[in-house]
C-alpha cells in the first residue's frame, strides 16, 4: 500500500478521531502539516493500521 497526501485528507475528513490526532502530532512533535500526515499514515493506516481498510476504500474509489 502506498502514501497518498489526498487520501489521507479525505481519510482525516471523514474520521473526527484522526483529525484530532492530527492536531496533536503538529503541537507536540512540532510538526508541519505535511509531515504529520505521513507520520498518521504510518502510525494509524499503514501495516494493518486501525484505518487501512478505510484508507484502502478511498483507494478503491478513485480507480
Amino acid at each position: 500500500m502506498k502514501y497518498s497526501k489526498s487520501q489521507m485528507q479525505q481519510l482525516i475528513k471523514d474520521n473526527k478521531d484522526l483529525h484530532t490526532r492530527l492536531k496533536e502530532l503538529k503541537v507536540e512533535h512540532g510538526l508541519e502539516k505535511n509531515n504529520a500526515l505521513k507520520a498518521l499514515y504510518h502510525s494509524e493506516v499503514a501495516d494493518g493500521g486501525k484505518y487501512q481498510t478505510a484508507y484502502q476504500a478511498l483507494d478503491q474509489h478513485k480507480k
